[in-house]
């Protein structure tokens, strides 16, 4: 006689040796058919919400395959159900139901018709966690009264390995299932954010064109880079460009606002924490790191890092690989890294206040992005883009029309919010004015400059398009000191072609010197 002990020590370490529940019940199959008649081997789960049986895999003598077969179990009256549960009550012996004549129960003959089974002798072995019916495990053997005692008895140890396996191969496959929904989730969001956010710049032909020349230049490099420029003008913007441009572009672009954290929790936000690491640590929790791998994280703010945090960033520079808090298992990461700040991060350094080693390893390929007022041509094509944007987002149904002249008060605002601002320029009016078409005049925006006739300043409402415009070059050729061409000339600055420039100021009766 078969030791019982023996049999399911050996049935639990082959059965619970994979997640993948045909092959547990293929390893189950082989044992089986080393001491009794078998031809098949089904397992089966309960589904109390369809009152179903749902047979999940089958194994055979040569082959073992998933499977998704709905058994309904049919409605019966009083008098079927009593003779059932009589036959059931006899044909039980530790806990193993047996038909050694399936025909016997109407039941057994509908599930060898949907298993497409000749008649066969079977057994069939519920399957328990915590006292809840989970499924059975289901023997067929061709031909008639071919199980015995000894059949039913070592069947009856698998009881508790097969339930655990299959316990165990459902979660799995929940899991898996999660985990699919989660990327397809993730790949929508990607999607709808981009489509939200637009993958063309507006201003990327005029005043941000020496911007995204160098974007076209370094995207498809694995450089860090640095973006500098004053709050609001859109730094964001391009490092999802710099983002969309490279070979991660299928990656995450993972943002990260420095001086919106608090000190204390930047570790454990951008590296992560182990369970227990510290007060309140709950759970292991990936860092924004660790979720930027194979894509791009932004450091956004990067002036308000504490120089402790620095130290650690470095080395994150370096290494490529960080260490949870908590943790001594070092995780390797494949990122980019695009920092930006609207501070002057030289006089940081000079001042000992961000680290110098730090700066050089982000400033490997800087730009520079330039405030509104030094490209007020990308206000008319910025403001039909936010009127366009939030016509959808506040549902004010048709698009609303520019008053005349709507445009002359935002050409001559000085914009010190840059193009946020702007943006909350045009949302304030659009609320304002409902249902009839855009103006600013009344929104407080005070003109950065005057133009002066003879000894007397202009009236602000006098003030025409070409009269800001010359303004506008007069004021940013002091600011070069006369240089148009080259470097840090007024052509760069305002983001046009010198040639063009000298033109246009030749047209508006500008003096500018030749040579």
């Amino acid at each position: 006689m078969i030791n019982e002990s023996d049999f399911c020590r050996e049935a639990t370490l082959k059965i619970c040796s994979t997640f993948e529940v045909e092959q547990s019940l293929k390893h189950c199959f082989d044992m089986l058919a080393q001491h009794m008649p078998i031809d098949v081997l089904y397992l089966s789960q309960y589904q109390e919400d369809l009152l179903a049986m749902r047979f999940i895999a089958s194994a055979r003598r040569d082959s073992c395959s998933s499977m998704d077969t709905l058994l309904r179990l049919p409605e019966i009256d009083k008098k079927n159900a009593a003779d059932m549960d009589r036959i059931a009550q006899e044909k039980t012996a530790h806990g193993v139901v047996v038909f050694n004549r399936c025909d016997e129960m109407p039941m057994n003959e509908h599930i060898l018709d949907l298993l497409d089974l000749p008649p066969s002798s079977a057994m069939s072995l519920p399957l328990m966690i915590a006292d809840q019916w989970i499924g059975s495990l289901d023997l067929f053997a061709h031909g008639q009264d071919h199980f015995n005692g000894e059949h039913i008895r070592l069947f009856a140890t698998l009881r508790e390995p097969m339930a655990l396996a299959m316990a165990n191969s459902l979660k799995h496959r929940e899991l898996l299932q999660l985990k699919n929904l989660l990327v397809d989730d993730n790949k929508y969001l990607q999607r709808e954010l981009l489509r939200l956010s637009g993958s063309e710049i507006v201003g990327a032909d005029f005043g941000l064109r020496e911007v995204m020349r160098q974007v076209g230049q370094v995207a498809p490099t694995e450089s860090p880079v640095l973006l500098s420029g004053e709050t609001g003008v859109g730094k964001d913007v391009i490092a999802n460009a710099i983002h969309l441009g490279s070979q991660r572009r299928e990656g995450p672009f993972i943002p990260v606002n420095c001086g919106a954290i608090p000190d204390s929790l930047l570790d454990s936000e951008l590296f992560g924490h182990e369970k227990g690491a510290f007060t309140g640590a709950l759970s292991q929790k990936r860092g924004r790191f660790e979720r930027a791998n194979k894509g791009t994280i932004l450091l956004d703010e990067i002036g308000e890092m504490p120089l402790e945090a620095q130290v650690r960033l470095l080395r994150v520079l370096q290494n490529r690989e960080i260490e949870r808090i908590g943790g001594t298992k070092r995780i390797s990461l494949d990122i980019r890294i695009i920092a930006a700040t609207n501070k002057d991060l030289t006089a940081m350094v000079k001042d000992g206040r961000f680290r110098e080693d730090l700066y050089f390893r982000l400033n490997v390929f800087p730009i520079r992005v330039p405030p509104l007022r030094d490209r007020t041509s990308d206000i008319p094509a910025l403001v039909q883009h936010f009127v366009e944007s939030k016509a959808r987002e506040l549902k004010v149904g048709e698009i609303p029309q520019l008053a005349e002249d709507a445009l002359d008060v935002l050409m001559a605002y000085h914009w010190p919010g840059n193009v946020r601002e702007l943006q909350n320029v045009v949302e304030r009016a659009m609320i304002l004015h409902q249902g009839e078409s855009l103006r600013f005049d009344d929104l407080g925006l005070s003109p950065a400059y005057t133009v002066t006739n003879g000894s007397s300043a202009a009236s602000e409402h006098s003030l025409t398009l070409d009269d800001v415009i010359v303004s506008h070059i007069k004021h940013v050729l002091d600011m070069t000191e006369g240089k148009i061409h080259g470097a840090g000339g007024a052509g760069e600055l305002l983001g046009i072609n010198p040639s063009t420039l000298r033109t246009r100021m030749k047209k508006l009766g500008i003096p500018f010197k030749k040579g």
